[in-house]
């Protein structure tokens, strides 16, 4: 796989449906065992089954974008337990899982896969051009 923004999300920035520094943006770690990603079908939390969610969810705070770079402070998941960790998934909060939309997945990271063992598991966004994603 690939970081990749979902489809969906890309189509919602354009359309004014996500807006990055107001919206609740929230990410959770991922058993890719249990999730076989779709970027072009998946468009809600609903579409992770349960059971592939490791931890979170987490809130991302501070968000801000510079030239066109969306980032936020690192987030920490706290005692994290369970399966085997491949990626970290990003998506708009509305409080509804099915109506939730899905931002983007990255699997393609310093550190993953990563084993829980108990600890706590910080997610240090890039400090290159790109930070968390670039649209």
């Amino acid at each position: 796989m690939a970081n990749i923004l979902y489809d969906s999300a890309r189509q919602l920035f354009l359309e004014g449906g996500i807006n990055w520094l107001t919206d609740t943006i929230k990410c959770i770690l991922i058993d890719a065992g249990e999730y076989t990603l779709d970027a072009s079908t998946d468009q809600y939390l609903s579409d992770i089954p349960s059971a592939a969610r490791v931890a979170g969810p987490e809130l991302l705070i501070n968000k801000t974008t510079t030239s066109g770079a969306a980032d936020a402070d690192d987030v920490t998941f706290t005692s994290v337990t369970g399966e085997s960790i491949e990626a970290v998934v990003i998506y708009k909060d509305t409080g509804e899982e099915a109506t939730s939309p899905l931002i983007m997945c990255i699997d393609m990271a310093t550190g993953l896969p990563i084993t829980p063992n108990g600890g706590d598991m910080v997610i240090a966004w890039g400090d290159d051009d790109n930070r968390i994603f670039r649209v």
